[in-house]
């Protein structure tokens, strides 16, 4: 098809979560082409970033935000930062 659009029988797609159409993600890998899914894809940068960070102190997002929030960053950034906390 002249427009990039590629067909896949319909127990493939229904197996993969494709039945309404949807997008993939396609990988180049030398000697094949590979799609993928975007759930796929997702779930494999997730447990690359896991094994990346595994057992490092302050590696999480949570570890990430807590020190965007450190008034200390905020000073040095020019930026007030007023803690609200609930009644």
């Amino acid at each position: 098809m002249p427009d990039g659009r590629l067909s896949l029988p319909a127990a493939l797609r229904r197996k993969h979560g494709l039945a309404q159409g949807g997008e993939v993600i396609v990988e180049d890998i030398g000697d094949a082409i590979v799609l993928r899914t975007l759930d796929q894809v997702v779930a494999r940068a997730q447990a690359l970033s896991r094994k990346l960070v595994a057992g490092r102190a302050g590696a999480s997002v949570d570890d990430f935000l807590a020190e965007r929030r450190s008034p200390d960053i905020a000073a040095a950034a020019g930026v007030t930062v007023e803690l609200i906390r609930p009644v």
